[in-house]
């Protein structure tokens, strides 16, 4: 069984992906990865492509993800996976010498409550939480919540380091530090450290942690299979299509509540930001 492509209107990090290349002077050349014509829709080579098994979830909490340079066009960028998920994902490129307005905007809008997800051992201590914030006095009283926004910075250990301490505009937010409580599952990076996790891992705590916990596990297994897809493409293996991770994600997305929208509407309204830990 080869997926086919489903057509779906470009997220937000792929239509970030899209204003990249625009700006690219040479093609990027991704290195140690498969060879051949790639998807546009899942960055795999078309004989492994993954679009067929998207799952797209609903959740409470969004995501946005603040992207390093180059990692919008690393076909093994895991970013990618959380804005194929999940709906509600934002995705800007940084540059330390300016700042997107329509990130600024995103951070102002009053029906989110953002966390700068970093580990809490570079923070100030009076900055750091474990948990999410509990509502307001107002906002119980209104028996309207915020939604939490996970922001993450998608980019190499060294290269989020960096974009943490020159982004005073992530100031004001509290810093959300996890403890995992397993080792990184991905595959196709090697980390210095065991403990450091992908985006995609990140993004699936941060989603259990909001009480999103199908979409987690859904966003979990997507990485697992798009793990699989990735390395048997690049050792020229076919995919088993029937396998336990297969298996598991036809589950989960068999359980999924899809979201109703109008995918095009969604586009526009809620994956904001095309001009605009690894993974």
């Amino acid at each position: 069984m080869i997926s086919t492509p489903t057509k779906l209107p470009p997220h937000a990090v792929s239509r970030l992906r899209s204003a990249r290349l625009l700006r690219s002077t040479r093609p990027f050349l991704a290195r140690g990865g498969p060879h051949g014509e790639r998807c546009s829709g899942c960055r795999l080579i078309l004989s492994h492509c993954l679009c067929a098994l998207r799952p797209i979830v609903a959740t409470r909490a969004g995501v946005c993800l603040l992207m390093a340079e180059h990692e919008t066009l690393k076909p093994s960028n895991t970013g990618w996976l959380i804005a194929d998920v999940v709906p509600d994902t934002m995705a800007f490129g940084w540059a330390r010498t300016e700042v997107d307005p329509a990130l600024l905007a995103v951070l102002a809008d009053p029906q989110w409550q953002p966390y700068v997800v970093f580990p809490g051992e570079f923070v100030a201590p009076e900055r750091v939480v474990s948990t999410l914030l509990p509502p307001s006095p107002e906002a119980t009283a209104k028996a309207v919540a915020k939604r939490p926004l996970f922001i993450l910075l998608d980019a190499t250990w060294p290269e989020a380091r960096k974009i943490f301490k020159k982004s005073p505009y992530l100031l004001p937010f509290p810093v959300l530090s996890l403890t995992p409580e397993q080792l990184s599952r991905y595959r196709l990076r090697r980390s210095r450290c065991d403990e450091h996790l992908c985006t995609s891992e990140v993004a699936a705590l941060c989603l259990h942690l909001a009480g999103d916990s199908h979409a987690a596990h859904t966003l979990a297994a997507y990485l697992e299979v798009f793990c699989e897809h990735y390395l048997r493409a690049k050792q020229q293996q076919p995919v088993n299509w029937d396998d336990a991770l297969h298996a598991q994600l036809h589950a989960l997305a068999r359980g999924s509540q899809l979201v109703t929208k109008d995918l095009a509407q969604i586009s526009e309204e809620g994956l904001v930001g095309a001009q605009c830990l690894a993974g």
